[in-house]
């Protein structure tokens, strides 16, 4: 067998390995997609053929239906929206805003500041989640009742308690940081040669050049509020500002079909899909420039 044929071989197995794993990973997508078209009695009849990822059979909108007719989903959906697109917005700002102050500018104590950022990355959610409860409990808010200004003495059952606490990400800053130290620096050197200021320079040199890492970022934001399960059963207490993966324990607490509860999941599932679609070659391009090895 000559070199040319064995590379060619080689090739050929790696792209049929990649299909394979491909349908392994959609098939449960598929599945759970297509069970949310059928009733109850067909799933489990369909689940020892590949007739469950296929839209045969009695497939009927009933299970959106019993959704929508169950649970209050429509605000559910409408609140994780403002909390997610609100925490991405700001998070690329502050986050971006940070990693160029460590990557591009020379200041005391940037070593320090590096190197707790780095530190933050090994910590998880769950060992904060009870201090930062009673933190936010006892935080003061300005608020307004009709045309008058009120103090709240609590951040709870409220947006701000699910969005400002995670506006700031170690992981956000750490990938600029990273993406930011790869720009060639004689763009800020011929930027001050100019008169420019660092705002301008981060604004009109760096943001324009970080469209990949931009995306990276909203993204995995997105991904991480989007999923938000934990702090808002801990933090929102009915259903005026209940994002949509808590809302899926009230859905559960009721009388629920296996076809209901696929449903209720595609619709949230979906829109994550849809935003990694859109921005994968973004996403794809700042791993790659980023060094990031998985």
């Amino acid at each position: 067998m000559t070199h040319s044929s064995s590379k060619r071989y080689t090739t050929i197995l790696m792209y049929a390995s990649f299909i394979l794993l491909s349908f392994v990973f959609a098939f449960p997508l598929l599945f759970m997609i297509m069970s949310g078209f059928k009733p109850d009695v067909q799933i489990f009849r369909d689940l020892h053929s590949f007739r469950a990822f296929l839209p045969v059979g009695d497939i009927s909108w009933d299970n959106y239906a019993g959704v929508f007719a169950k649970t209050n989903i429509e605000l559910f959906f409408l609140n994780s929206v403002i909390i997610t697109v609100s925490t991405v917005v700001l998070g690329l700002l502050v986050n971006s805003m940070l990693a160029f102050a460590l990557a591009r500018l020379a200041w005391k104590g940037k070593s320090a500041v590096l190197a707790l950022v780095i530190a933050l990355l090994t910590i998880p959610f769950e060992t904060i989640a009870v201090p930062l409860l009673l933190l936010v409990s006892e935080l003061p808010w300005i608020g307004f009742d009709g045309f008058s200004v009120v103090l709240e003495h609590s951040w709870l059952n409220s947006y701000r308690v699910q969005i400002l606490p995670f506006v700031g990400n170690a992981f956000s800053v750490f990938l600029f940081y990273q993406f930011f130290l790869d720009i060639p620096k004689d763009f800020d050197e011929a930027a001050y040669m100019d008169g420019a200021s660092p705002w301008q320079i981060y604004f009109r040199v760096i943001v324009p050049m970080s469209g990949p890492v931009f995306a990276t970022v909203a993204i995995l934001q997105f991904l991480l509020m989007w999923n938000q399960y934990l702090w808002p059963i801990m933090a929102v207490q009915g259903e005026n500002v209940r994002p949509i993966m808590p809302g899926i324990q009230q859905f559960f607490g009721r009388q629920t079909s296996w076809g209901e509860v696929m449903a209720y999941a595609t619709m949230i599932t979906l829109p994550v899909v849809t935003i990694f679609l859109i921005f994968q070659k973004w996403f794809v391009r700042s791993v790659v420039s980023s060094g990031i090895k998985g």
